[in-house]
């Protein structure tokens, strides 16, 4: 999916009147050295008299008077706050633009000070200088009303103002009609800011709006028409019931809007295919609009032409260029979350946004462009094939068209569909999946970059065909675009061959002296902001081809380079987030292939955790002096810890006897963020499994920890804590009677709750099953609350040890509390018919539970009871177990 752009900042911090005064802002934070406060007294003079300073000087004025309020306003002597207050009231109609905007930004950030409680004449006050016959005044007082029900939306709308919206909303009404443009715009605007909330006083007056709004609908002003739009997208969300009645009216009307001259409004208009997409109407209300819709989207995909000059789109060879810092998003750690594997596949993760579309992330992030592919995307998943015929003549023109925008926009249309049309588009992709591979060497970099970004959502295809005819082709242009000359190209490539690898997994493995001999070059070659993302694919391969990788003549290509980035980053470098992420996969790799490497990693991960809790105690015990720790970097230090265990296995027993770990972890585990207790929870699992012999001595203190996070609210520290107790339990055995009490109602309730994600069902089917293995005296009398959701759970997941240990407890406890299972025992049956290849034991056990439940009920009611089955089930247990 494309990623959604972040709603309007709320805080007035962030807004600039003009362009001009954006350049003061960035210079100009708070004073230091004394609050405002100790200023002297208020002046003869006005705050902004207009005689003496120039604009900006004055403007410039009030953003520092704005940062002091900020930081300071609690400290202020009352004289020096009513004179401010009095001030800007006074000069709220000043005949500069900039300084009605500079006084408005003032009195929100005072008023969301918790002031407007205590500035009780400020709202009527503003509201009365709407009336005002000067122009200046009803605008300065409009931008500041617009201001405050931005930032301070939610108290208007409460109790504590005795609701002023009942007076305000009305009198706001009452300017869409007015001459100015300026004022018609702030007039919606002001209205918008209470759609989504479905604030009471606007929802009273919902029909007089929508008409009102209908009425501006071809406003020649583009703030207005943008307002407009927004104010229909938000209305769909909200008031569906009001807008279906004129739908058709507003599609057509979206339709003109999404082309306006002004890409502002256009931008603004694309979101509302976005959302119509989301209502469940959407497939009826648009299918008659899709001739028009579909042209319109697809033209909206182009460059426009400052994109490309923003994009430096003539630029082919940069790769020797360095990058500027504030070319590099932040990273955010995603902590370590343990799942099971399915048989269709490899692990599920729960929310995967791998393949957005980043092709043009050094514009604004999203814009109409980006918009307009993200609503071909969404649509497509509505209407699946059905939207082909629109779109497969426009496609046939484009991606062979002899210029490279059109072109380029062509190929992007190609992977916006992909998901939603994949099934319809497999005819066509052995003719399109070859040119797609010969437009990866394009002499346009931007077409070169778009069309690795595509191929890489049709990877799935292409690794379901036999590898010689597209993986064999892709795999070697790909590769060759990872060395590509041009930056953007290099990181498309990076992140699509990162896709290729977990799609392809072992069909790698013949290829993988080829694919390293290319990762290992692109370290030399690549600049700052693309080492980072060659960490992921490097990373990603480890996961995909696991102990393939385990090999001398690989490890000798990768671990040096490695070794050497690792030696030079700081620890309180960033880089060492997704440097530790790729380690932590090729440890896990490795297995005993990384053991020459071990000692130095695990030391520093240990010394890293170490001082982030040093740190972190200094700030909780003296917040002034001490900064608090990014908490990132013991996260990603007790991932690779995790990495390491789950590599090394019994070899990292020694590093663990010669540390201080198990504490650390104690003080991890009980941390207020959840995403360090998700990580020392994975690393629990992990070290109860390399060397429970150091574990074992902590249990008595973790145990309540544990019992204390099986808290669904958290998803992940919950999942991570179930499949911890699970493995301890493996561990202790009948030991583990004391602790029973403190998980078994936790679990239960978890594995009853609806829309529980499918990983911590399956976490919390395979624990409750392990705690039944090892104490079925304790767990079987609980039996009938759990066997249908624990069968229903784990029927997906693939044999192995976890689900063998899972299934051996219920069966241990099924001969304990027999008519536990009684009530549902078809879900028992569908459970064990998920087996492909039990061990003989374990099939014994199903087979002595299957024939004493026949046995018990006689084969007339047995028949009766199969005749429930589907077929592939009835035939599969008469085949297995005999029954």
């Amino acid at each position: 999916m494309f990623p959604r752009r972040a709603p309007p900042p709320g805080q007035s911090d962030r807004r600039s009147p003009e362009p001009r005064f954006s350049l003061f802002r960035s210079h100009f934070g708070p004073r230091t050295g004394g609050s405002a406060a100790s200023a002297e007294g208020p002046s003869a003079g006005g705050l902004w008299d207009g005689v003496g300073p120039d604009e900006p000087t004055r403007s410039l004025s009030g953003l520092i008077l704005k940062n002091n309020v900020k930081a300071h306003f609690q400290n202020f002597p009352n004289g020096v706050t009513d004179f401010i207050k009095s001030e800007c009231l006074n000069n709220i109609g000043d005949a500069s633009p900039l300084i009605r905007a500079t006084v408005g930004i003032l009195i929100t950030t005072i008023a969301s000070k918790g002031e407007l409680q205590n500035w009780p004449d400020l709202l009527p006050k503003l509201c009365s200088l709407l009336d005002s016959e000067d122009y200046n005044t009803c605008e300065g007082a409009f931008g500041a009303l617009q201001k405050i029900c931005e930032d301070s939306a939610e108290i208007l709308d409460s109790d504590v103002l005795d609701r002023p919206l009942n007076i305000m909303i009305p009198k706001f009404l009452q300017f869409f009609k007015h001459s100015s443009p300026k004022i018609r715009s702030h007039a919606v605007a002001c209205v918008n800011q209470f759609i989504i909330s479905r604030t009471q006083a606007l929802m009273l007056h919902i029909d007089s709006f929508i008409e009102n709004l209908f009425a501006l609908a071809g406003d020649e002003e583009p703030e207005v028409r943008k307002n407009v739009c927004r104010a229909l997208v938000m209305l769909l969300e909200v008031r569906m019931d009001r807008l279906l009645p004129h739908m058709h009216n507003i599609v057509e009307y979206m339709l003109q809007r999404t082309q306006d001259q002004d890409e502002n409004v256009a931008l603004e208009a694309c979101e509302f295919w976005l959302t119509l997409a989301e209502q469940p109407i959407c497939k009826d209300v648009l299918v008659r609009h899709l001739p028009k819709l579909i042209p319109v989207l697809v033209n909206g995909m182009k460059y426009s032409d400052l994109d490309i000059i923003l994009l430096k789109g003539d630029v082919e060879e940069d790769e020797t260029i360095p990058d500027s810092e504030q070319d590099i998003r932040p990273r955010f750690h995603r902590s370590r979350t343990v799942a099971q594997q399915h048989d269709e596949d490899g692990i599920e993760e729960e929310d995967d946004d791998d393949d957005e579309i980043d092709d043009d992330d050094t514009i604004s992030d999203w814009n109409l462009r980006k918009c307009s592919a993200a609503a071909l995307d969404v649509l497509a998943n509505v209407y699946r094939d059905e939207l082909l015929p629109h779109i497969l003549p426009l496609l046939k023109e484009l991606l062979f068209h002899h210029e490279w925008v059109i072109k380029e926009s062509g190929i992007l249309v190609l992977g916006a569909i992909a998901e939603g049309c994949m099934q319809g588009m497999i005819p066509y992709l052995p003719e399109l999946i070859p040119h797609l591979i010969q437009c990866l060497s394009d002499k346009k970099a931007l077409v070169r970059s778009i069309t690795c970004w595509t191929l890489s959502r049709y990877a799935h295809w292409v690794v379901s065909q036999p590898p010689d005819t597209y993986l064999k082709p892709l795999m070697t242009e790909l590769l060759k675009r990872i060395l590509d000359s041009n930056k953007r190209v290099q990181e498309a490539a990076c992140s699509a061959f990162a896709t290729l690898e977990e799609e392809a997994c072992t069909e790698l493995v013949p290829y993988l002296a080829y694919i390293l001999d290319t990762l290992v070059f692109a370290f030399s070659k690549y600049q700052h902001k693309n080492l980072l993302i060659l960490y992921d694919a490097i990373g990603t391969l480890a996961d995909s081809v696991g102990h393939h990788l385990n090999k001398p003549e690989y490890i000798q290509m990768l671990m040096p380079p490695l070794i050497q980035k690792w030696n030079m980053l700081k620890d309180e470098d960033k880089d060492l987030f997704p440097l530790l992420e790729c380690l932590s996969s090729v440890a896990t790799a490795l297995q005993s292939g990384f053991l020459p490497y071990c000692e130095p990693v695990y030391q520093r991960c240990v010394n890293l955790v170490q001082k982030t809790l040093a740190q972190a105690m200094l700030n909780n015990a003296q917040p002034d002096q001490y900064e608090a720790p990014d908490k990132d970097f013991m996260i990603v230090a007790l991932d690779l810890l995790s990495g390491l265990a789950e590599g090394l296995g019994g070899n990292i027993e020694q590093l663990v006897a010669r540390s201080n770990i198990l504490t650390l972890m104690y003080q991890c585990m009980q941390d207020k963020m959840p995403e360090v207790r998700q990580s020392s929870f994975a690393l629990l699992g992990d070290l109860t499994k390399a060397c429970f012999q150091h574990v074992k001595p902590c249990i008595a203190d973790f145990m309540p920890i544990l019992g204390t996070n099986l808290n669904p609210e958290f998803i992940s520290v919950c999942n991570n804590a179930t499949w911890a107790i699970g493995e301890i339990s493996i561990q202790m055995g009948i030991e583990m009677q004391p602790y029973i009490p403190m998980v078994l109602h936790q679990l239960v309730e978890i594995i009853n709750r609806p829309n529980t994600p499918k990983t911590l069902l399956e976490n919390t089917a395979i624990t409750i099953g392990r705690l039944g293995y090892v104490c079925p005296q304790e767990v079987a009398p609980m039996l009938q609350q759990f066997i249908r959701p624990w069968c229903t759970s784990l029927r997906n997941i693939r044999d192995n040890e976890e689900k063998d240990s899972a299934f051996r407890g219920i069966c241990t406890m099924i001969s304990v509390n027999p008519s536990g299972v009684i009530q549902d025992f078809i879900f028992f049956c569908d459970a064990v018919a998920s087996w492909i290849n039990p061990k003989d034991d374990l099939r014994d056990m199903f087979c002595k539970i299957l024939h004493g439940f026949k046995n018990q009920v006689g084969d007339e009611n047995w028949r009766r009871f199969s005749d429930q089955f589907p077929l592939p089930l009835k035939e599969r247990l008469a085949a297995f177990y005999g029954v």
